[in-house]
């Protein structure tokens, strides 16, 4: 479903190639731009920092290093080229074409080792939640973890099951609180794998949780989760 959204402005860096939530008139022409909103999201386990770029425009202003996020960024609707690279060079690590719609909302996820790149981009449902509720969706990004379920601690069963690595759960109502606190759990086992804890899920708002990092590792890619707003 086709919803009106109230994407970020861009800043004017990006303006010409990304474009702006505006009916500009373009020769003339009378028919609005076409726009999509464009969120990304860095979830590859490197501790090397990386530039990606909408068709030939660079759309990280900062260090986009593993765990950032830009929010909704403004983008021509139709057929967008994202391209990775390694900070600062211009060698590809991975690009691919993405077909936006105009008026929906994408969550674009750089994903997976390194050495193997990848990006995975879900549409996101920004319909309002229903009355007195919040929507979550959850995201399987450890590459090493296997298949995993969300639990909301306290309550069975639990709220997503069986997500294995790249596979995300659609939105699923979610009851707002102060203090919630998530488990992500091994699907074969029921370990309990990581934990977020005293995360505000506040009425009306729309969330992602995604696991993410590696569990052979220590370091700042150590597997973990994260959550965040869609805004």
């Amino acid at each position: 479903m086709k919803i009106s959204l109230k994407f970020k402005t861009i800043i004017a860096a990006l303006f010409i190639t990304l474009g702006l939530a505006s009916c500009s008139k373009i020769d003339g022409d009378q028919t609005p731009i076409q726009i999509s909103g464009l969120s990304l999201i860095h979830a590859s386990p490197t501790i090397e920092k990386l530039d990606v770029y909408v068709d030939n425009t660079r759309a990280n202003v900062e260090d986009f290093a593993f765990g950032a996020k830009i929010d909704y960024l403004n983008a021509y609707s139709g057929d967008r080229n994202l391209t990775v690279t390694k900070k600062g060079l211009t060698t590809k690590l991975t690009s691919k074409l993405l077909k936006l719609e105009s008026g929906l909302g994408y969550s674009v996820f750089v994903v997976d080792k390194f050495e193997t790149v990848d990006l995975l981009m879900l549409q996101d449902n920004l319909a309002k939640p229903a009355a007195g509720k919040a929507k979550i969706r959850f995201v399987n990004l450890s590459p090493d973890a296997g298949a995993l379920n969300l639990e909301v601690v306290g309550k069975t069963p639990d709220l997503i099951d069986n997500k294995a690595f790249k596979e995300y759960s659609e939105f699923v109502a979610i009851d707002p609180a102060e203090k919630v606190s998530f488990n992500i759990k091994n699907k074969t086992s029921g370990a309990v794998e990581t934990t977020l804890v005293d995360i505000k899920i506040e009425d009306g708002k729309i969330y992602t949780l995604y696991a993410k990092g590696l569990k052979a590792t220590a370091d700042a890619t150590k597997f973990g989760a994260a959550i965040f707003t869609h805004k």
